[in-house]
């Protein structure tokens, strides 16, 4: 606990500090500044904006048929029907925000017809009255994402098939970045004005599996190409692990909206959001709900209510990610565990807790 709060003291002395205008982004002959053509938002222009939208309550979204980003989104297994059916469930209990992952191979397999299912998606969430948070990197999982077919999920497994982006050693690799800024780039240009599209999540726990600040160098240049681009929707970064003290003051001084990960219980959430109170803009809970570590609906949802924090929880229907399994807890057989870790679903649309789905449209006013 004093190592949490050192740490988020220390991020919290650099709020009122101009880092991300003054400081120059370099790596191995890579170089960009933050201030290239857009700029960081001011606080005034990103609580202007928070206040056009209600109280944010959603969840991470991967369709119950999909082990992974890839799966998600390639051709072949990209999933409309399924999508429609558990937005609709959704939309049911009141969320009005999804935050879903993107992956680099499936665009350089084919540009358009990954932007054509993005929009597909969108068309899809926004029927249900639902915007959409999307996300670019993620250092979390397997290392090595291929593209085709994606295996089986592993009976008991917390996310057997997750897979990282763009994975170990390209984001280590400053000369793989020719190839991932025209995905970014294309990305962002092609949906700069969606209003269907909430807010850019540009880089999911960077320096996870053990990168550290090995992450720091893609970081810096997706903030760098995103603000090329300056879309009209917010940019940012969730801050994670409060160890990693050089990669979360990058973070939380570009990112126009702060948006940060957290799986415990309401004494120590309260302490993080009390800190991160400190830089006076809007705040974003974009990972939260782990049952068996006490961070549940019923005690974290009024407690983000309260400071009008958005909440978007892990997890919406169990399906293939497997995520209804604690991180290190695997259940050898496959069978049920003891307390579901994360999702609000079962795959019939039934509620995991059908007091749980009441309270969780309670909450959202439904």
């Amino acid at each position: 606990m004093k190592k949490l709060l050192f740490a988020l003291a220390l991020l919290a002395s650099t709020a009122t500090d101009s880092f991300a205008q003054k400081t120059k982004l370099k790596t191995k002959g890579v170089a960009a500044t933050a201030t290239m053509q857009g700029q960081r938002w001011s606080v005034e222009r990103a609580q202007a904006w928070y206040r056009q939208h209600p109280w944010l309550s959603g969840a991470n979204f991967t369709p119950s048929t999909a082990i992974n980003q890839l799966e998600m989104w390639q051709a072949d297994t990209f999933d409309p029907a399924t999508i429609d059916k558990e937005l609709g469930w959704a939309e049911g209990i009141g969320f009005n925000t999804m935050r879903v992952f993107l992956h680099s191979l499936a665009w350089q397999q084919d540009p358009q017809g990954f932007k054509k299912r993005v929009s597909d998606y969108l068309a899809i969430a926004d029927k249900h009255h639902i915007q959409t948070m999307l996300v670019f990197f993620d250092d979390c999982w397997d290392e090595t994402p291929k593209p085709g077919r994606q295996p089986a999920p592993k009976p008991g497994i917390h996310n057997s098939g997750w897979v990282q982006d763009p994975g170990d050693p390209t984001s280590r690799d400053s000369a793989s970045f020719v190839k991932l800024k025209p995905y970014v780039q294309d990305v962002l240009r092609s949906f700069a004005n969606d209003r269907r599209i909430l807010l850019w999540d540009l880089y999911n726990e960077p320096g996870n599996k053990g990168e550290g600040n090995a992450s720091l160098p893609l970081l810096r240049n997706v903030f760098a190409w995103a603000r090329e681009v300056n879309p009209s929707q917010p940019l940012s970064a969730g801050l994670w692990n409060w160890g990693l003290v050089e990669l979360n003051t990058f973070q939380a001084m570009n990112s126009d909206i702060v948006t940060y990960h957290n799986y415990d219980d309401v004494t120590t959430h309260e302490r993080v959001i009390e800190l991160l109170k400190t830089h006076n803009r809007p705040l974003i809970c974009t990972e939260y709900m782990a049952r068996p570590r006490n961070s549940r609906f019923v005690n974290i949802m009024p407690l983000l209510r309260k400071y009008n924090i958005g909440a978007i929880n892990w997890g919406l229907v169990d399906g293939k990610t497997n995520t209804k399994y604690q991180w290190d807890v695997p259940v050898k057989d496959g069978g049920e565990p003891g307390e579901w870790f994360h999702e609000v679903f079962r795959k019939d649309g039934t509620a995991y807790h059908q007091d749980e789905a009441d309270f969780i449209r309670k909450m959202n006013g439904k």
